[in-house]
């Protein structure tokens, strides 16, 4: 599992907007301008035209990587706060949804597999609602807002009509929808995990198993965070949202109740399959313990004989000191002896139903 390290050094000062490493990357900011009956999407390097928007349109900017001079000159153009622009910078926040005078705030983590041999790859999704503007950040480029601008230039249903706050619902909707596929990839796997060691008690699936509890955690961390943000706020009141869009918001609540569910699901199923695989792993130690228990008990009494005529005393000294030692048969029937004890312990251990 990859850990977030924090890149500002203890006692830096709240606000500071800057990043090292992987997320001072370039962005690219794309500009989307709308209403009921238009749409306009350009490029832009930088955000002067804010100043000239006309009252009707609406405005979607969607900045892909993290460019600390652009983020902070959107800030100022918009007035942003700077603890705002802190958290989108400094990826690895928490899921979380937060208010302020003129804006609301929400971080949101976009998981995805691209195939079988990837592992699950997340980002950061910032969003920020300022009254008929939307600006989302995000870590890299990528397709995850495709569906949302392909509804707004295809202008149906009501994406268009409604207001910005319909729009910022439609994108954290498309956060959430692609935790289903993830989710659904882990749930696969597990069966899949669940049918191989049903079949073959004696495979080993540990790493297969301690990956998939690593996959759960990073979809946990993901919707647990956003689900109760959500609910605290649908029982807030934000002229930002209107009552309309909350009903929808809502929505997206119950779909992340739903995949906390799940998860919580496969984590129980994922740890009986944990311990049906230490079971197993344990059952077959004790039947290796077992027969060499068994093989060590036989041949306990067989070494006491053997050993007992290894012993070098002189025939010659006295009538006591081993005489069948000088026996024509004295071997044979040390050998008979022998297979004897150790047909008579066989036969004892059958009885006994421990072999």
């Amino acid at each position: 599992m990859r850990l977030i390290r924090r890149t500002h050094p203890p006692g830096t000062a709240p606000g500071t907007i800057a990043v090292t490493g992987d997320s001072g990357t370039p962005s690219r900011s794309i500009l989307i301008r709308y209403s009921a009956d238009r749409i306009e999407e350009a490029e832009v390097a930088d955000f002067s035209w804010l100043d000239q928007v006309a009252p009707e349109d609406k405005i979607w900017i969607d900045i892909e990587g993290h460019d600390v001079e652009q983020i902070a000159d959107l800030g100022r153009h918009l007035g942003v706060h700077n603890l705002v622009l802190e958290d989108v910078v400094n990826v690895g926040q928490r899921p979380k949804v937060q208010e302020f005078d003129d804006c609301l705030f929400v971080v949101a983590r976009h998981l995805e597999r691209r195939s079988p041999e990837d592992t699950i790859t997340e980002e950061q999704v910032s969003l920020i609602l300022l009254g008929r503007i939307v600006v989302t950040i995000r870590e890299r480029p990528g397709d995850l807002w495709e569906p949302v601008r392909g509804r707004l230039r295809r202008g149906k249903g009501r994406i268009r009509s409604a207001g910005t706050d319909y729009l910022l619902y439609a994108l954290v909707d498309a956060v959430v929808d692609h935790h289903f596929p993830v989710l659904e990839d882990v749930g696969d796997r597990i069966e899949a995990a669940e049918g191989s060691l049903l079949e073959e008690s004696d495979v080993n699936l540990v790493p297969v198993l301690h990956g998939l509890r690593r996959d759960l955690s990073l979809i946990r961390r993901s919707v647990w965070p956003l689900r109760d943000a959500l609910n605290r706020y649908l029982h807030s009141d934000n002229p930002l949202i209107q009552e309309e869009t909350g009903v929808f918001l809502r929505d997206v609540t119950d779909h992340l109740v739903f995949l906390a569910e799940m998860v919580e699901t496969y984590r129980d199923v994922l740890n009986g399959l944990m311990d049906l695989s230490f079971s197993g792993a344990t059952a077959r130690m004790n039947d290796v313990m077992k027969v060499l228990t068994i093989i060590a008990t036989i041949f306990i009494p067989l070494s006491f004989i053997a050993g007992l005529y290894g012993m070098n005393f002189d025939r010659e000294a006295g009538p006591m000191n081993m005489p069948e030692l000088g026996w024509a048969w004295g071997y044979p029937l040390a050998l008979v002896i022998m297979l004897l004890v150790a047909g008579g312990l066989v036969a004892f251990f059958r009885k006994r139903r421990w072999i």
